[in-house]
């Protein structure tokens, strides 16, 4: 039975039938630079509903640059019940040394982006060292520049497989969305890696435990009351599925280039690009607005 995704122009629409909702970051609440337009008014009126107002984002940074990210940009920190990230929980799984994070040792290679340090602020335990052949495992979680491609990682990576080194890599997304423009994402690499045959571990959405962990702790949350809104379908609506609750897909987001900038989302093709991630939304929305 094919699942039946109804396009909406606004979330008020849909949103009564909830009391809990797990927003995204990029893509949703933020176009990679700037705030988008009608999210703040969206998320006012979702905290005067009373309901359950949760931020999970994939991105690397830990949650205090996320959270000061949203107070510089004017948007009201008391809507949000949570906010968390993928950096955050990664960040005290290097720190607890808890499992695949046990036995990766402590020398890390850093491939792609220089400029993060974040998620190992404040672990003395872990040293960044400039040779392949030094590092226990290497760590991505960004290309270094926009027009990076594929084929200037493969040598590194060839490299570190030869030398059976695992590859860490913070967050899942295979693409990253700024302002329109669609670039190559730290989980594209890592797929890649293993790909070669090499052993990955990675931390992020999709998996259903960090939404879990979202929710836990919370009055009067039931499955049936839980609405994901996110931009990718790979990691968002795929999470919301594994989760057991209904999801909604923002089309101006990671796949604006397939899904177009209609005002009104193309359901075909969302259907069309849902089935290749086995992950279909409940809803498809342009941009989240009230």
């Amino acid at each position: 039975m094919i699942k039946m995704i109804k396009p909406i122009v606004n979330i008020s629409k849909v949103i009564d039938k909830y009391n809990t909702v797990i927003l995204g970051f990029r893509g949703v609440i933020t176009d990679g630079k700037i705030i988008k337009p009608d999210v703040i008014n969206a998320l006012i009126n979702m905290k005067k509903q009373n309901m359950h107002v949760l931020l999970l984002s994939n991105t690397a940074q830990r949650t205090e640059t996320v959270v000061r990210f949203l107070f510089e940009n004017h948007v009201p920190l008391a809507v949000f019940d949570a906010v968390i990230t993928a950096g955050e929980a990664m960040h005290y799984q290097l720190k607890a040394r808890s499992g695949d994070f046990s036995r990766i040792g402590h020398k890390y290679f850093r491939l792609g982006e220089k400029d993060y340090k974040g998620v190992f602020s404040g672990l003395k335990d872990y040293q960044e060292v400039s040779s392949m052949a030094q590092a226990d495992f290497v760590y991505v979680e960004g290309i270094a520049q926009n027009e990076d491609t594929m084929e200037k990682y493969i040598p590194f990576m060839e490299h570190a497989a030869s030398l059976s080194i695992p590859m860490v890599c913070v967050g899942n997304d295979t693409s990253t969305y700024t302002r329109g423009n669609i670039t190559l994402g730290g989980g594209a690499i890592a797929e890649q890696y293993a790909i070669l045959g090499g052993q990955i571990i990675t931390y992020g959405k999709p998996d259903a435990k960090l939404f879990a962990y979202m929710l836990d702790g919370l009055q009067d949350v039931k499955k049936d009351k839980v609405l994901v809104i996110g931009d990718s379908l790979q990691t968002d609506i795929k999470g919301a599925k594994m989760l057991g609750v209904d999801s909604v897909l923002i089309s101006k987001g990671i796949h604006i280039n397939f899904l177009g900038e209609g005002y009104i989302p193309d359901v075909a093709k969302t259907r069309e690009l849902a089935a290749n991630f086995d992950a279909n939304p409940d809803y498809v929305i342009s941009n989240l607005r009230w």
